[in-house]
């Protein structure tokens, strides 16, 4: 059994925040319902990663609605709020990332939903909180990046500021909302009170670079200097970094840099025993440990540093990762199928409890694919897992 089961969780978020979120709950065993408009339904649907896609939606939308049923429902009409406020109180869970006051407006906000669900965890995503001068900018990932100060951490310091290649900002407040919303589910199981979660984007990128504002913070605000060499960490020293071999890539952790020198065989670097010039003359050992390892494939360098215990790795490909035996061992690749036999390669839950995998083969719903089925238990009053 896996912990979550006999859990309603009632989805209205879309993109990939709030879906995220109620991904990870139904992999850990919550019947998630995802509320849709009947036109169009999540705008994920329609949000294509490389133009691909699969049975008329984007992948991005399977991958990340994968487990879920689809209940479509024009929240602008009476009927409609009727019936998911009738879904809305058998939940133990809803969740919604609108903009601050949508949900108010169509009467599915936490103060309404609690009055007459009074046992609800009720988890909301925002871009940047429900208050501020900011509380209506969109809440997008590349403009939360932006806007918390992470691209200046990335690329050298002769580049201008480089985001992160993937949605972190939703991917780490839909982590922060599961949090959140497994929280207070257990504070529910010994008091029975219900609780409102509320993350944000800005928030979460916030926290993602604690190490570094604490940083900022007490050492009298310096702006991140960024490496002009290889640049990976802007506040690690040399030899922190990744660099070009003979044959490909070289990642290099913290270490001794004269260490570094004598196992590589570079004299340049033996000068170098005081680890306080491992960041005040950063760029100058980089430099020269750039020149020594493109000297030597990959192989050769790892074949002398792992030996040694020194922290470094080769840079895979993903087709380089996937073929290697560390990737297969995990079994991390599952494949999930809709109603008409469509199917999809995808990853799995990447959490373990008591030893066991969790995988499921159900796919992400077709656009108000469970409606019929949802109406009936709805009249009969049962809360029935979907099969």
């Amino acid at each position: 059994m896996r912990p979550l089961e006999q859990l309603l969780v009632v989805d209205f978020s879309q993109f990939l925040a709030g879906p995220s979120a109620s991904l990870r709950l139904a992999d850990l065993g919550a019947r998630v319902i995802k509320v849709e408009r009947p036109e169009g339904g999540d705008l994920c649907r329609s949000l294509y990663v490389s133009n691909l896609e699969l049975d008329g939606d984007s992948t991005i939308f399977h991958t990340i609605n994968r487990n879920k049923e689809s209940f479509a429902a024009d929240l602008k009409n009476p009927a409609g709020r009727a019936v998911v406020r009738d879904l809305v109180s058998r939940a133990d869970v809803v969740i919604q990332n609108f903009r601050p006051g949508v949900m108010e407006r169509i009467g599915f906000h936490y103060e309404a939903v609690r009055d007459y669900n009074p046992r609800v965890v009720y988890g909301e995503v925002t871009g940047y909180g429900k208050t501020g001068p900011w509380r209506d900018k969109p809440g997008q990932d590349l403009l939360a990046q932006s806007l918390t100060g992470l691209p200046w951490l990335n690329g050298d310091a002769s580049q201008p500021p480089v985001p992160f290649g993937l949605a972190i900002a939703d991917m780490f407040a839909g982590a922060h909302l599961v949090q959140g919303i497994l929280a207070c589910l257990v504070r529910r199981g010994i008091t029975g009170q219900g609780g409102k979660v509320e993350v944000s984007l800005m928030e979460s990128v916030l926290d993602f670079q604690f190490e570094v504002l604490t940083t900022h913070l007490n050492d009298g605000g310096l702006q991140p200097a960024r490496s002009g060499v290889n640049n990976a960490h802007a506040y690690l020293g040399a030899p922190y970094g990744i660099y070009a071999t003979a044959d490909g890539y070289l990642a290099l952790a913290m270490g001794s840099v004269s260490r570094l020198g004598q196992l590589l065989g570079c004299e340049e670097l033996l000068q170098y025993t005081d680890v306080k010039r491992y960041f005040t003359e950063r760029d100058q050992i980089k430099e020269i440990l750039a020149r020594h390892l493109a000297g030597q494939t990959t192989g050769h360098w790892l074949s002398i540093l792992e030996p040694a215990d020194f922290w470094c790795s080769d840079v895979l490909t993903w087709r380089e990762l996937m073929e290697h035996e560390a990737f297969q061992v995990l079994d991390f690749v599952q494949v999930v199928t809709r109603r008409d036999g469509v199917s999809l390669s995808t990853t799995r839950c990447p959490i373990r409890i008591d030893g066991e995998i969790y995988k499921s083969p159900k796919g992400a719903p077709s656009l108000g694919q469970h409606t019929a089925q949802i109406l009936a238990e709805l009249s009969s009053g049962r809360k029935d897992d979907s099969q």
